[in-house]
């Protein structure tokens, strides 16, 4: 007798690249399916969670922030996540978990192997997703004089070197040489990545995303066409019915990963986390040109929160190094907050230049 069992589906990718974005237009299109969604952030506040425009019903969102999903202490909250899904498996249709952009897929994928979640849940797919533009600027190049890009260099590495699928985000104003320039560097980086993506306004169809079952017992059928680039250079990166070795279903080249996740983040503690809260409404252009200096002289990778502005209306802040976006925000209430992540990054620095910067105190 076959026992159903849930299909899981990862999506991975480093600071900034878009996931949260995309996983939002990945709710809103699939009104058919009910779905539960697990997020994980590495910093002290979740930031993440109320920036998903979740749809009203059908989704039932999990939000396990303060640190790296699936090992040491914030593995016991995944698996108790895991465990109160288990109870009602039957009410969805299919799991997401989002991990941080700091995250080796790989913990994860050998939590969902232990014995007491083999039974009820099925790795369907793992996906990452690339800022492209950061990429054909050199942002992950691992011989960069900097150690902030090298440490970064081997996180987006490691994310690609385990995922099955791809995701070149961020690409509508690339030429078609731009994106195929990409394509060949996430082929020289990663060659077991079985297919590459497209993602328009951070879009993606859900039969290129959901129900792939590259894991289960028809290990390899893909549900859909693959997307294609302008020109003919965009194709699968493998015969996807061929195994060379790189099977997930490896707890051993699992376990490897899995230390090699740890290595990161307990022998390379360089990367830190902190927030900063005002009490006071904000003047939106000079907070976002003081963001962007901020980004210039310290290593400050990623910033991202919610702030009050002078016309009454909330805000959503996103930063990637020194790109600054700021849109309408989902939700209404709250502090303003700002939540900075870098690599070896003063606290006392970042707030100092806010200090000298702006008429309004953070802290």
């Amino acid at each position: 007798m076959t026992t159903f069992k849930t299909p899981v589906t990862i999506v991975s990718g480093f600071l900034g690249s878009g996931k949260t974005t995309l996983l939002s237009h990945l709710l809103n299109q699939t009104h058919d399916r009910t779905l539960a969604l697990i997020v994980n952030e590495f910093g002290e506040v979740s930031i993440d969670g109320p920036l998903l425009e979740v749809r009203e019903d059908g989704v039932e969102l999990h939000d396990v922030h303060g640190g790296l999903l699936a090992y040491g202490g914030e593995g016991d909250a995944f698996r108790r996540t895991l465990r109160a899904l288990r109870g009602r498996r039957h009410s969805f249709d299919h799991v997401l978990i989002e991990t941080s952009g700091l995250a080796v897929p790989t913990a994860v994928m050998v939590t969902l192997e232990e014995p007491e979640f083999a039974a009820d849940f099925l790795l369907d797919a793992t996906l990452v997703v690339v800022d492209t533009p950061l990429l054909l600027a050199g942002a992950f190049d691992p011989r960069a004089a900097d150690e902030a890009s090298r440490s970064a260099a081997a996180v987006f590495d490691a994310q690609l070197e385990y995922a099955d699928v791809a995701v070149l985000n961020k690409i509508d104003a690339l030429t078609d040489a731009e994106l195929l320039q990409a394509e060949a560097d996430v082929r020289h980086r990663a060659p077991r990545v079985r297919f590459l993506e497209l993602a328009y306004g951070a879009r993606l169809d859900p039969q290129l995303t959901l129900g792939l079952n590259l894991h289960g017992s028809r290990r390899g059928v893909h549900h859909g066409p693959v997307s294609g680039a302008p020109g003919e250079g965009m194709q699968p990166l493998h015969d996807h019915s061929r195994l060379d070795g790189h099977s997930h279903g490896d707890m051993e080249a699992h376990i490897h990963s899995l230390s090699t996740h740890q290595h990161f983040h307990e022998h390379d503690p360089g990367w830190q986390s902190f927030r900063l809260t005002s009490d006071e409404v904000q003047r939106i252009p000079e907070l976002v040109r003081t963001v962007q200096n901020v980004a210039r002289v310290f290593p400050v990778l990623r910033v991202k929160g919610f702030v009050q502005g002078e016309d009454g209306a909330r805000y959503a802040l996103q930063a990637v190094r020194s790109r600054v976006e700021v849109q309408p925000a989902p939700r209404r209430e709250g502090p303003n907050e700002l939540v900075f992540i870098g690599y070896h990054v003063s606290r006392k620095k970042v707030t100092e230049a806010l200090q000298k910067a702006l008429p309004q105190r953070w802290s």
